[in-house]
This record gives C-alpha cells, sequence and structure tokens, in this order.
C-alpha cells in the first residue's frame, strides 16, 4: 500500500488543522493505521492509531482532547483532526499502515509509511 498524507500548513496557536492520508491498494480495511511525528532535532513520536474498523483508537497523552483520529474506508482515507493546536505540535507528521494491525503505538509495528506534511503552528 501507498499512503500520501495532506493538509498540513502554518496555523496559529489555538487554531484547528485536519490531516489526510490517502492510500493507494486494495483491501485499506484491512490495515492498522497510525499517525506518528517528528519535530526538527527530536525523534519521531506517537500520535494516534486506530484500528481496521475503528473501533479501537489510541492517542499519546500530549494530544488527548484535542486531536481525533478516523477513517472511511470506503475512500481509503484516514484523518487527524487537530483542535487547540500548540507550537510544540509544530512537525513533520507522517501516516503509518500495518496488514492487520490495531491502534499499535510503536513506529516497529508499521510496514508502510507516507512521506509526510509539515504542520507549523505559530505562537
Amino acid at each position: 500500500v501507498q499512503l500520501q498524507a495532506s493538509g498540513g500548513g502554518l496555523v496559529q496557536a489555538g487554531g484547528s488543522l485536519r490531516l489526510s492520508c490517502a492510500a493507494s491498494g486494495r483491501a485499506f480495511a484491512n490495515y492498522g493505521m497510525g499517525w506518528f511525528r517528528q519535530a526538527p532535532g527530536k525523534e519521531r513520536e506517537f500520535v494516534a492509531a486506530i484500528s481496521l474498523t475503528g473501533g479501537t483508537t489510541n492517542y499519546a497523552d500530549s494530544v488527548k482532547g484535542r486531536f481525533a483520529i478516523s477513517r472511511d474506508n470506503a475512500k481509503n482515507t484516514v484523518y487527524l483532526q487537530m483542535n487547540s493546536l500548540k507550537p510544540e505540535d509544530t512537525a513533520v507528521y507522517h501516516c503509518a499502515a500495518k496488514r492487520f494491525g490495531s491502534a499499535y503505538e510503536s513506529p516497529n509495528s508499521y510496514t508502510y509509511w507516507g512521506q509526510g506534511t509539515l504542520v507549523t503552528v505559530s505562537s
């Protein structure tokens, strides 16, 4: 499966963005999906993940209550709605996929990665 993330941009603190990750190939519904981010000079970190059907979601503590992950299997797309954005959310956001996976936190659990989309939050 190939992944294409989009929706990043520049936003002021307190604002919102919605990221999308479109998957090509068949059987998107067979893939657990995750969002990760990497800020300059920092390691990649887990943001959110969702299971095959969307019945299970998982969030990093730093984004709980502000971000929401969802998926539309008919459109082969997973979303990350980001509200109440903070400057520390600034990073390149990547989506990832794992066949028959659940809502995994570890990046090592994922097989396929998208190229990333840059989110910049100004103070």
